[in-house]
């Protein structure tokens, strides 16, 4: 049985409410205001176990800081704002899913993929 401190349950909400993954510094700086006791350690020893019992997911942007987010969400991609610097979840369909467990020419065939597209939010785009 999994142990459900109310520093976890802090951690799990405020990945379940973000717009997009979140790095161990932001998760801190959120999860703090409602759980004044938690310390940055914390945080990242929680999001280890978290990852390890497959509650949370690794995101791996380049030349980013590893990000987190829930477990269990659909395949989808991601947006990085070069103004805020905001990570934002994309909904639409995925335009390249159709490649998974194609053979591409030279004998490569696509097992996964990730895409990050960049560019301006909306918030962003109206300053």
């Amino acid at each position: 049985m999994k142990r459900q401190t109310s520093q976890r349950r802090a951690i799990l909400q405020v990945l379940e409410h973000a717009p997009g993954p979140l790095t161990p510094q932001e998760v801190f700086e959120l999860a703090s205001k409602e759980q004044a006791s938690l310390g940055l350690a914390t945080v990242y020893r929680n999001l280890g176990n978290l990852e390890a019992n497959g509650e949370v997911i690794a995101v791996h942007l380049p030349g980013e800081s590893t990000r987190y987010e829930p477990a269990g969400r659909d395949h989808h991609h991601h947006f990085r704002c070069e103004c805020c610097e905001g990570i934002f979840e994309l909904e639409a369909k995925c335009p390249v899913a159709v490649l998974e467990g194609v053979t591409l020419p030279g004998g490569f065939m696509v097992k996964d993929h990730e895409l990050t597209l960049y560019g301006l939010c909306p918030n962003c785009q109206e300053s």
